[in-house]
């Protein structure tokens, strides 16, 4: 016996890892059938950039090679296209509102087999218990889920948040095996600037060989060049192709982003050529139930790519390989002999329509339905997070020492907001009260994880509401209650009603709830359906807009949501007062 072979048998039928090594050289060697052949194909090979005609002969979970084998069982693929199962690179599962379970089930027939999740959001509420919940919801589903752990909670220290997560946490997780590294690095000022926190942080990934996803708008000269230097590898928050290019430049791959609230791929795609491609990949970040249920996923960034003039060869390298190879995944992205065999069967290279999705060798969607189910996760771990400290509408109040304050005027199409001063109407104790002929209306932060008590009142312009309130947990991104109404009655009610059904996204007139979604987990979540979420959603739009008269330039709950985010500029309102983005400070209301 050669030196190094060793001889081994089946264990009460179970094969021995000798055997099946032994098994799949024979199948790709074409001395024994494959378990599948695909036949009449066209497959896109990543690496050569070309289309191979053949058959595609699956065995073990894994791609055994292109050529002429046979299989125990056979399909023909009638000339259409086989590409990788294709990888979302960057995207926080909690803004699709549902849980992780039916957010695959969602994505999944869109051909997205990979995703690299960042659970900021509900660790932002419940700290490792979320990040923990998000593991073991995706430990045994039809789709491979990795995560990167969030490096900024909370994401500022002008809010409070439900957890803290130092580099104690971060080291108590960065040895899971589909723990990737740290998530998106917001906090870029206190990387430059060498804060003591950040660099633990930074420290507890790099010395494990894990990587670490930037978050850096605007960042450029030699700050950006810090910041590369610190070991941060990629961005997503690039909006300009000269943005694109500086990291590009310093060795970071971009993240090519298409959300429902950020849409970058139309401006960063004119600066994709073939010398830079390869360092280019393809994210979400957040996107609704909505936009994926009428749009697509990762498949329409395909698309778009492709309707911008990209080659679509190159495009299918965007959203497959490029991702896997950026974050060390080394057997998917591509299909090839011993790569996982996650693969879609697509009518063409230009609509990308999807046929199949195969995760693992086995069928998992076809024609745009799962063909089997499975189980989900207890969500106890991570519910019952309303702990608001009980208050009397009278804290509703907001004095003025003035009849001029400080407004936040809401800027259609865009999370940025602009800090404007106007003439306000208060009424005989000096308290704002909203007029009927003025858009101003007052905006409540109340927080929601600790029971401080604390809570934020500002004014807000340009959401055109009336008679009512609107309010909700989803509020970037220490998620505590937020709430907007032209009268303290309503707004009160919307803030009482988010307590009562755990969190999620209510509207309240003449004192009585009009409707709610309900997300019990964490109050960001729902363990229903993207369906349901999709019509609920739809029919509470309408609602605001013909109830409500909300400003139909805007969508009424995800702009709600983002006011209360104090790294966007102009103006934002946290659980601790009026934040001021571009002085980095907090500011009065009243102008005196």
């Amino acid at each position: 016996m050669p030196h190094g072979i060793i001889k081994t048998h089946q264990i009460g039928g179970v094969m021995t890892e000798i055997e099946r090594m032994t098994q799949f050289i024979d199948i790709a060697a074409g001395r024994k059938k494959a378990e599948l052949v695909i036949k009449h194909a066209k497959i896109v090979d990543v690496f050569n950039h070309r289309i191979i005609e053949g058959s595609l002969a699956v065995a073990q979970g894994k791609i055994i090679g292109i050529g002429a084998y046979e299989g125990e069982h056979e399909l023909d693929a009638h000339n259409s296209y086989i590409i990788p199962g294709l990888i979302d690179s960057h995207v926080h599962i909690e803004s699709g509102m549902v849980s992780p379970e039916h957010f695959i089930r969602t994505v999944l027939p869109c051909g997205t087999t990979t995703i690299i999740a960042d659970p900021h959001e509900i660790s932002n509420v419940s700290g490792l218990a979320g990040i923990k919940y998000m593991l073991d919801a995706t430990r045994n589903v039809p789709m491979n889920v990795y995560m990167m752990l969030p490096s900024c909670v909370p994401a500022t220290e002008f809010e409070h948040s439900g957890a803290r997560l130092d580099s104690d946490a971060i080291r108590s997780l960065i040895d899971e095996d589909r723990v990737l590294g740290l998530g998106e690095m917001m906090d870029y000022p206190g990387v430059v600037s060498g804060n003591e926190q950040i660099i633990k942080k930074l420290l507890v990934v790099s010395n494990n060989g894990k990587r670490i996803d930037g978050h850096s708008p605007m960042l450029e000269g030699k700050d950006l060049t810090a910041y590369a230097a610190a070991g941060i590898s990629t961005d997503h928050e690039c909006s300009t192709v000269d943005e694109m290019r500086d990291r590009l430049s310093r060795g970071m791959y971009v993240l090519i982003r298409e959300g429902s609230a950020a849409r970058n791929l139309s401006d960063l795609i004119r600066g994709v050529n073939e010398h830079n491609s390869r360092r280019c990949l393809f994210c979400t970040d957040d996107r609704q139930p909505e936009d994926i249920l009428e749009t697509g996923h990762i498949n329409n960034h395909l698309r778009l790519a492709v309707s911008y003039g990209v080659d679509p060869i190159t495009a299918v390298q965007m959203a497959t390989i490029n991702a896997a190879e950026c974050y060390g995944l080394a057997k998917v992205g591509a299909i090839a002999p011993g790569f996982q065999a996650d693969f879609l069967i697509v009518e063409d290279l230009e609509t990308f329509t999807i046929k199949h999705v195969y995760v693992k060798g086995r069928l998992e969607a076809s024609n745009g339905q799962m063909v089997r189910t499975f189980d989900e996760q207890s969500i106890s771990s991570v519910s019952g997070t309303m702990h608001v400290k009980e208050f009397p509408i009278e804290a509703l109040r907001l004095p003025l020492e003035s009849d001029l304050a400080r407004v936040i005027r809401i800027t259609a199409h865009s999370l940025v907001t602009e800090n404007v001063i106007r003439k306000v109407f208060r009424n005989e104790g000096g308290d704002f009260i909203s007029h009927e002929n003025l858009d101003l209306l007052k905006l409540v932060v109340v927080e929601r994880h600790n029971s401080t008590g604390n809570i934020g009142i500002g004014i807000v312009e340009n959401y055109h509401l009336k008679g009512g309130a609107v309010a909700t947990t989803i509020a970037h991104d220490s998620h505590n209650i937020i709430a907007i109404g032209d009268n303290d009655e309503d707004i009160y009610c919307a803030i009482s009603e988010l307590i009562r059904i755990e969190g999620g996204i209510t509207m309240c007139a003449d004192g009585k709830v009009i409707d709610s979604l309900p997300l019990p987990i964490a109050g960001l979540m729902t363990n229903r359906t993207s369906e349901f979420v999709k019509v609920k959603l739809h029919e509470m739009h309408e609602k605001a807009t013909k109830i409500f008269g909300i400003n139909s330039d805007i969508d009424p709950f995800m702009t709600l949501s983002f006011m209360s985010l104090p790294v966007i500029p102009d103006l934002k309102l946290t659980d601790m007062g009026l934040f001021d983005v571009r002085k980095f400070g907090f500011t009065n209301i009243s102008i005196i």
